[in-house]
This record gives C-alpha cells, sequence and structure tokens, in this order.
C-alpha cells in the first residue's frame, strides 16, 4: 500500500496588526492548510482558508487565493475532499467550510462551543452553514488508519492537531498551536531543560517521536535536533 501523502496548501496572507503582533509592529502571515492523501480514506483537508467581512478585511487586509483555486494549485479539488479538520474556527481556518457542504468537519466539542457562544470567535456563517456536517469531538480520535486527531488546546480550547503516522515517520500538522515554528521550538527546548512553562500536550506530542511538525501561518518545518 502507497504512503500517506502531506501536501501544503497555500490560501494566501494576511497582515496582523500591531496590537496583536506584541511586538508593536504588523507583521505579515502566510494562511497556509494541507491536503492529506490518504491510500484508502482519500484526501483529508486541514484548514479551508481566509473568510472575512468588511470589518475583518479593513482589520487584517487579507490577500485571499480561494479554496478551488488553492487546492488546484496543491494537485487537488473539492470533489475529492472526503474530510475537514480546522484545527480551530478562527476567520481564516474555516473560510472555506460552505463550499464543501456534506463533507464530514471535525471539531472539538469545546471549539464549537466556543464559537457558537460568542460572535467575537469566528464568523457564524462559516460554523452552522447550509449542509454543514460537524462531527463533534471530545479527545482524540482516529479518523482514517495512521491518521489521528490530537487536541493541543492552548491558543483556543478546542485547538487540535493532525496526527500522520508514516513509513518514513510521524508527521504531525499542528495548525496554530505555537505562530512559528521558532515558538515551538522554544517550548520543546524548554520542555527537555525543565525551564518555563510549555503546553499540558507537549509531553504526549513529543512522545510520539515527531520528524516534522508543521504549522498554519509559517511555512518553516519544524524538525527534531
Amino acid at each position: 500500500m502507497s504512503d500517506i501523502s502531506v501536501r501544503r496548501v497555500n490560501y494566501g496572507y494576511f497582515i496582523r496588526p500591531a496590537e496583536e503582533t506584541g511586538t508593536g509592529t504588523p507583521r505579515v502571515e502566510p494562511t497556509l492548510g494541507y491536503v492529506v492523501t490518504h491510500p484508502s480514506a482519500g484526501v483529508i483537508l486541514v484548514d479551508t482558508g481566509m473568510g472575512g467581512n468588511a470589518e475583518v478585511d479593513a482589520w487584517y487586509q487579507p490577500t485571499r487565493i480561494p479554496l478551488a483555486a488553492a487546492l488546484k494549485s496543491a494537485g487537488t479539488d473539492m470533489t475529492e475532499v472526503k474530510a475537514v479538520m480546522n484545527c480551530h474556527l478562527h476567520f481564516d481556518h474555516c473560510g472555506g467550510n460552505p463550499e464543501l457542504a456534506g463533507v464530514p468537519i471535525f471539531a472539538q466539542q469545546s471549539e464549537l462551543a466556543l464559537a457558537r457562544a460568542t460572535e467575537s470567535h469566528t464568523l457564524p456563517e462559516l460554523v452552522d452553514h447550509p449542509g454543514a456536517q460537524i462531527e463533534e469531538l471530545t479527545g482524540e480520535a482516529e479518523i482514517a488508519p495512521g491518521v489521528f486527531i490530537m487536541p493541543t488546546p492552548g491558543h483556543t480550547a478546542g485547538h487540535q492537531s493532525l496526527v500522520v503516522r508514516r513509513t518514513d515517520g510521524t508527521l504531525i500538522v499542528a495548525g496554530q498551536s505555537h505562530d512559528n515554528a521558532t515558538l515551538f521550538t522554544s517550548d520543546v527546548l524548554g520542555h527537555h531543560a525543565g525551564v518555563g512553562e510549555q503546553p499540558t500536550w507537549l509531553d504526549a506530542l513529543l512522545a510520539l517521536d515527531p520528524k516534522q511538525v508543521l504549522f498554519a501561518h509559517d511555512n518553516a518545518v519544524w524538525t527534531p535536533s
């Protein structure tokens, strides 16, 4: 049987304003998804790009690549997508969900509760859209042989990552568990040195012996020392 492939999807970029960066200056960030092609389960899509409205666009100034075009550049199309995992339900991760009506969308129950409780968490029309087929999770779940979802809360209470066990090692699509690979590196080193406070799930993630960790807002890929 062929291996599970993972390919990056480019959904464009946005400008994170100075009020959110913690550095006093704006920062341009890519918006990335991942196409996970399983030999028996088909295409699992991690994140679907940026949604928006006038308020969002004024604040983040996004430059979007539409879902269909982004998937075509990644070598697939919407008809091949058999499941979606949003790492969380902020506008820049689930913007294309309404275009995938009828496709199962995996989300943690805690994330859905936040999304439905306050409009400040997301844009409601991106979550409970017509034809939405949401699969609510309350923890880890294997969604295909060798592919499972792991809760990685922090950025949001219901943030989750996708673990892919390939023949050449384990790959983790960590979404926005960290804003970038450098911050993840800092937490890994702090964990080994016993310095600072790291996410409670980091020990379990590192126990999987990942060979690569991929992120939603960073082109860089973490690899072990």
